[in-house]
């Protein structure tokens, strides 16, 4: 088994004037290497807890570590091994994806040579390069969310953590970004993930945790979950069968 990469200790998270915490003593070792699943319902504290990982918000109590890094002490070289993909698109609209990608890739420390080169090459392997130097405003969903995605790794993070990364898009970007994303992860990317399709998740994720009301129900390899579950074949089922059927719309 890899060594861990992302270690969480008894992390609780409680919003101002909120009657319950959104994190609730959170305890969970996250694989060098691995395409970590993070799943549950709608204000199951995912986003609450990848947010914290990623020094958006402050826990209330307990602790991480990033590849052995401290957040209170290592700020700045946890931003450096880390890269974001949030599922709202962080984009210029009226500048190009080109432009775009110039831009967000300067806030690093990486040559303009070196960005130039960086931002074509994955701009051709997710099928944009011939739409470059158009707007983002005139592209699709679909294309967006590569943009979007490509902004996110021109660092070259160790680890990645990305929210809902094919929501909303075509049966052909989908394919795109998966593929591309288990070749960022052969090359050595660890991938933190949240999405709503268990389809998906089961056939991309090397590990899962489901998490819901704040805690960790459960966590595994995909065939460890499912043997979990007597008669369940898919991850989808074991979903159902640990989070129960009830509505969890959220306004």
């Amino acid at each position: 088994m890899n060594p861990s990469i992302i270690e969480i200790n008894a992390l609780v998270k409680q919003y101002k004037n909120a009657d319950f915490q959104s994190l609730q003593g959170v305890d969970l070792s996250i694989p060098k290497g691995a395409i970590f699943g993070l799943l549950g319902p709608n204000g199951a504290g995912k986003t609450t807890l990848i947010s914290i990982l990623c020094g958006l918000i402050k826990p209330t109590s307990g602790s991480f570590t990033i590849d052995g890094l401290y957040p209170e002490k290592n700020a700045k070289e946890i931003k450096n091994k880390i890269g974001i993909v949030p599922q709202e698109y962080a984009l210029y609209p009226t500048l190009t994806a080109y432009e775009n990608l110039m831009y967000f890739g300067s806030l690093y420390d990486i040559s303009k040579k070196r960005l130039k080169a960086l931002v074509e090459e994955y701009l051709s392997l997710l099928g944009l390069e011939a739409f470059m130097h158009k707007k983002i405003q005139t592209f699709s969903g679909g294309m967006k969310r590569r943009v979007n995605l490509i902004a996110g790794i021109l660092h070259q993070p160790e680890v990645l953590f990305l929210d809902e990364p094919t929501v909303g898009v075509d049966v052909q970007s989908r394919a795109t970004i998966i593929e591309f994303l288990n070749k960022l992860n052969q090359q050595g990317t660890t991938i933190v993930y949240t999405s709503h399709l268990m389809a998906e998740a089961q056939e991309f994720c090397t590990d899962i945790a489901i998490i819901d009301q704040g805690r960790i129900l459960t966590k595994g390899s995909i065939s460890e979950l499912i043997h979990q579950i007597p008669e369940a074949v898919s991850l989808e089922e074991v979903f159902i069968e640990l989070t129960g059927k009830r509505l969890r719309d959220v306004v």
